[in-house]
């Protein structure tokens, strides 16, 4: 045999004995590579199902608030399921009766307290066409007004049969409401119009607009003063109003709040209590300086404020599941006492001034829509 043949065929035999190795090896890696990428995958997708999971049921389960150093939780108070989500929005407390609006429904709930209780009270119902959000009681007339930004009307309701009297169409975006007894009126803040109707009580009409300088979300009454104070959530500002002028006759900043939302006022210490939507924070306003003279941390996307004008405490929802709960020390100075950890979409609450108890609404989905029922333990 030639040698040198030999030897070219040996080196032939080598070049593709090795190229077949490489691509064999190459195959094994890429087939690893893929087995990999997708355990990867398969991984990635459980975790994301597990995610998915937990958020769904975090959602659908209210569970129980989280254990407060100030308050303590009562209870729930169920109300009807009306679709797969409910979202409640204003609460208004009376004479151990509460009215809960929804905002998903139209609905308005009615609930009378039974004080030794809270499951023996009984739920009655209203059913409405479009967005319910505010309700205005007018006492002395047995009559009740209720806002639906849908319909753009504002109907008019007996409070104790929950019967329909009369339906007033008004401005687009009807949102907050109050009655205002010095002027025997009824104001109703328009968020898209920027402007506010006031509406007659008795003659069940409207009477006069006022055109505002911002999109209005909550109003408050200073009983010092007679006047009406109305944020405005696009010029993060608060303007004082003297209804009987129909007139807007201060405007003034409530740096650093971003997007104001809620609204209460201490009249008797000339402070007023504002939430701000956009960063998460309460603001404590001067009306006599017209400034902000400090600022605190609340929960996340807070909605409504409330204040207890006796126990000289603020309290605070937001969409991020977070009651939380200041004391007033003097007007300069608060403190934050708790953070209760409600649920998410708990946006809005109240206080009721005789019993002190705080009722906080909750969002649900699939699950019926219930009351957070607190009282303070010191």
């Amino acid at each position: 045999m030639n040698r040198k043949r030999h030897f070219e065929e040996t080196l032939e035999m080598f070049a593709e004995y090795t190229a077949a190795a490489a691509t064999t090896a190459h195959a094994s890696r890429n087939r690893l590579a893929i087995t990999n990428i997708r355990k990867m995958l398969l991984t990635f997708a459980v975790t994301l199902m597990g995610l998915g999971a937990v958020v769904f049921v975090s959602l659908v389960y209210p569970g129980t608030p989280s254990k407060s150093k100030v308050m303590t939780f009562e209870g729930f108070i169920e109300l009807p399921r009306r679709g797969l989500l409910t979202v409640l929005d204003y609460l208004t407390v009376n004479d151990q009766t509460l009215f809960v609006t929804s905002e998903s429904s139209g609905a308005l709930f009615k609930i009378a307290f039974d004080s030794s209780d809270l499951r023996a009270s009984t739920v009655s119902e209203m059913p409405g066409a479009g967005a319910a959000h505010g309700v205005a009681l007018v006492p002395e007339l047995n009559v009740a007004f209720i806002t639906r930004s849908e319909a753009n009307t504002v109907d008019v309701f007996d409070p104790k049969s929950l019967q329909q009297l009369a339906s007033i169409p008004v401005a687009d975006d009807a949102d907050a409401i109050l009655y205002i007894p010095s002027a025997k009126l009824v104001y109703i803040a328009h968020g898209d119009a920027n402007m506010a109707t006031l509406i007659d009580p008795e003659k069940r009409a409207t009477v006069g607009n006022i055109q505002l300088p911002g999109k209005p979300e909550f109003p408050a009454i200073d009983s010092g003063s007679g006047l009406l104070f109305q944020n405005l959530k696009d010029t993060n500002e608060v303007a004082a109003i003297d209804v009987g002028h129909r007139s807007v006759i201060g405007q003034w900043p409530l740096a650093p709040c971003e997007g104001p939302s809620g609204m209460a006022i201490d009249s008797e210490q000339r402070r007023l209590f504002a939430v701000c939507s956009g960063n998460a924070k309460l603001v404590v306003f001067d009306l006599e300086s017209h400034r902000v003279i400090t600022t605190l941390g609340v929960g996340g996307g807070p909605d409504s404020v409330a204040f207890d004008r006796t126990l000289h405490r603020i309290y605070t929802a937001g969409k991020a599941g977070e009651m939380t709960v200041v004391q007033q020390d003097g007007p300069d100075n608060y403190r934050v006492l708790d953070r209760v950890h409600t649920h998410y979409g708990a946006h809005t609450l109240t206080v009721d001034p005789v019993s002190h108890r705080v009722f906080v609404a909750y969002a649900s989905l699939i699950a019926h829509p219930r009351i957070a029922v607190f009282s303070p333990t010191r």
